[in-house]
């Protein structure tokens, strides 16, 4: 086990990544002189996934992903009802993809996407990682 990578035992929380959010907003700032509308939606949601970032952490525990925002439990996914799940666009990693089996969730990457990557291999190392 290297010191990047935590023990299977541990709960581990994800640092937050701003970049996404930031890009979005400097995306939408971009286009407010060709078109204000359009860019004022895109910063717009860029802000909100700024608030996002700030809010909400994920917590990787021995059997579930858990989704937090302000310190408590909001959404908790065991591994055990995992089929699948995947990090999509790896040179800028954007949206982290998982399919439990009755439901599909998309998450955007608001937080750490190499401490997630290592985390998903170790927690759930026996789950397709391609369709």
């Amino acid at each position: 086990m290297t010191p990047e990578t935590p023990s299977i035992s541990e709960t581990v929380e994800l640092a937050p990544s701003y970049t996404l959010a930031i890009a979005v907003v400097l995306i939408g700032a971009a286009i407010v002189p060709l078109q204000i509308w359009v860019g004022g939606i895109v910063a717009l949601f860029g802000g909100f996934l700024l608030l996002q970032s700030a809010l909400l952490r994920l917590q990787f525990t021995t059997t579930n992903l858990d989704v937090y925002r302000n310190g408590k439990v909001i959404r908790s996914f065991p591994y055990s009802e995992w089929s699948h799940w995947e990090i999509f666009w790896q040179p800028i990693p954007i949206l982290f993809y998982f399919r439990e089996v009755n439901s599909i969730h998309f998450l955007p990457i608001l937080f750490d996407p190499k401490m997630l990557q290592v985390l998903l291999k170790q927690r759930c190392p026996q789950l397709p990682t391609e369709p």
